[in-house]
């Protein structure tokens, strides 16, 4: 597919209202994407990102869906193709941490949700995507981007064992899928971000965690969310098409 033709095709971005997901919206509707911003609570937040688009000369269209449901999730493509054409891109950001919790004091609904959110979500917008841009299928091809984390690496022990197991199913699910359909005109990677400067720290009630694991950082400092929405945008681009099946971590060294 041509930069060009790419670019005429549409990017949903889901739990695209904040953090690394209003980064990648923001990013990719500067460099002309149409951007489907989609959110589940804050629409406020959301609609603030459409307008940053649109005020600069891009398209974009904030969708409310809950990626844990199968039904939003349908509607959530359905709604993105009505108003800004065919799919081409993916970016599965919208995720849970299910809490802090040793495993020990684990919830099984705290840990349904992290599943059906992070594993399950991921996969059927995954799936919803491939029957849209598989060339088996008369698609016309297109680039994913799993957003998953260092933590399926690191364990997360003590704090988010759960959350880092979902983002390991991430990791495999992305290596299974882009063999699947590297044959499809379908590019499908993972971005693993490390600690970053978002809110999910605060919202899950440890304000002072950057500060805390600051010292495990090779470089010193915690990342951006800009920063990681750049290494987003060049895996979906035409920059990146020898590109599939690759788990690219941004963490500092850590």
């Amino acid at each position: 597919m041509s930069a060009a033709n790419e670019l005429q095709r549409s990017l949903i971005v889901t739990g695209a209202s904040r953090g690394i997901g209003a980064a990648v919206a923001r990013l990719a509707g500067g460099h002309g994407y149409p951007v489907a911003v989609n959110f589940v609570k804050d629409e406020n937040a959301a609609a603030s990102v459409v307008r940053e688009i649109t005020s600069r000369g891009g398209k974009a269209v904030a969708i409310r869906a809950d990626v844990g449901k199968e039904a939003d999730i349908l509607r959530l493509f359905e709604t993105a193709e009505r108003e800004l054409g065919p799919v081409g891109g993916l970016v599965n950001n919208a995720g849970v941490t299910g809490g802090f919790a040793r495993v020990q004091d684990l919830t099984a609904a705290a840990l349904d949700e992290v599943l059906a959110i992070n594993v399950a979500g991921t996969i059927l917008c995954c799936r919803e995507a491939v029957r849209r841009m598989s060339t088996a299928r008369g698609g016309g091809g297109g680039s994913i981007v799993n957003i998953s984390s260092i933590a399926a690496r690191t364990g997360a022990a003590g704090e988010w064992v759960h959350y880092s197991a979902s983002k390991g199913a991430v990791n495999s699910f992305t290596l299974g899928l882009a063999r699947e359909v590297a044959t499809e005109g379908i590019r499908v990677n993972a971005v693993a971000p490390g600690l970053v400067e978002t809110d999910l720290h605060a919202a899950n009630g440890d304000p002072l965690r950057l500060a805390r694991l600051m010292p495990s950082i090779p470089m010193g400092r915690a990342g951006l969310p800009g920063e990681v929405a750049e290494a987003v945008l060049w895996l979906l681009s035409p920059a990146a098409s020898y590109v599939t099946g690759s788990i690219l971590e941004i963490g500092g060294g850590r």
